[in-house]
């Protein structure tokens, strides 16, 4: 499926919508219209009448039903198809709202119940074969090195990761301030070898770069300005392939929080750490930790290894 580099005219005013209207944060504006752009292209190819401003009121129940069954057949998860609905049930609403629409045929469609998934964990030996992966022959490399050094030992979200500024590392508190969902900040603290990574970073290596002189972000792409969600993705994607693994950058968030688990923090701790603001979220690790204490009670129990 091939994209226009031109977005149509009322997907352009339903950007401004979610901006200006609803006030939507950036990183549901940036998801909702990849959702929305993905069905565009889909339309373009598949339902050509539906395409043109005058006539995208057609739009309806079946067509949309047709687009969810092909993105289920090409392979999208479940949570992947909820965001699909809850983008075109929003996209829906606008256009009600503007008369495009008589109502909105997407309020009908109901969200797949993803169930309660496993994330995927590292075990610390592959985190480490991830990070000794890493080139650091070069500037770039030692961001790489220090970058995803810091996501696993902060737990943080990709997002926070290009937010963090110079000014939010402390050094001698071992601290850093991190913006999380929502704007809401919390202090996290960092071990050594994050620690020797940053340093050796933002001392040696981050000047390397160029970056103007009221440049205050932490990591810089290869051009000297922050750096984005998807350039942090595509060296991951880099260094996961280098290193025979298989996991996604929140793999290394995951880690974090089971490894946390496994070694005795409480619950609550793990909570604040992560930033989640319904413990529920966090309850989801100790799932991962049980699924752990099966396999060793199955190895190393010799009660149950006989069937009956």
């Amino acid at each position: 499926m091939t994209h226009s580099n031109k977005l149509h005219p009322v997907l352009q005013q339903y950007k401004s919508f979610l901006l200006l209207v609803e006030r939507r944060s950036s990183q549901t504006i940036s998801t909702y219209m990849f959702c929305m752009e993905m069905f565009y292209a889909w339309l373009i190819e598949n339902a050509p009448e539906f395409v043109d401003e005058s006539t995208i009121k057609k739009v309806d129940i079946h067509s949309l039903s047709r687009y969810l069954i092909y993105r289920k057949t090409s392979g999208m998860e479940a949570n992947t198809i909820a965001k699909d609905i809850s983008a075109l049930r929003s996209f829906g609403f606008f256009m009600e709202g503007k008369g495009l629409w008589d109502e909105n045929p997407a309020a009908l469609l109901e969200r797949p119940n993803p169930g309660r998934i496993l994330p995927a964990v590292w075990s610390v030996e592959e985190v480490d074969a991830f990070l000794e992966t890493i080139d650091i022959s070069s500037p770039l490399g030692i961001r790489d090195r220090a970058l995803f050094e810091l996501i696993y030992s902060c737990g943080l979200r990709i997002s926070e990761s290009c937010t963090i500024d110079l000014t939010d590392v402390h050094f001698e508190e071992r601290l850093i301030l991190v913006r999380g969902k929502g704007s809401k900040e919390r202090i996290v603290p960092f071990g050594d070898e994050a620690i020797y990574w940053l340093k050796k970073w933002i001392f040696e290596s981050r000047i390397e770069l160029r970056p103007p002189p009221n440049e205050k972000a932490l990591f810089l792409s290869r051009y000297g300005k922050r750096i984005s969600r998807k350039g942090i993705w595509k060296r991951f994607k880099q260094v996961e392939i280098a290193s025979g693994l298989h996991g996604k950058v929140h793999t290394l968030r995951h880690s974090f929080a089971t490894h946390l688990l496994s070694g005795g923090a409480d619950l609550r701790s793990v909570q604040e750490l992560l930033g989640h603001s319904d413990i529920a979220t966090t309850q989801i690790y100790t799932h991962v930790d049980a699924e752990d204490l099966k396999l060793y009670h199955k190895d190393f129990f010799p009660g149950h290894k006989k069937s009956k």
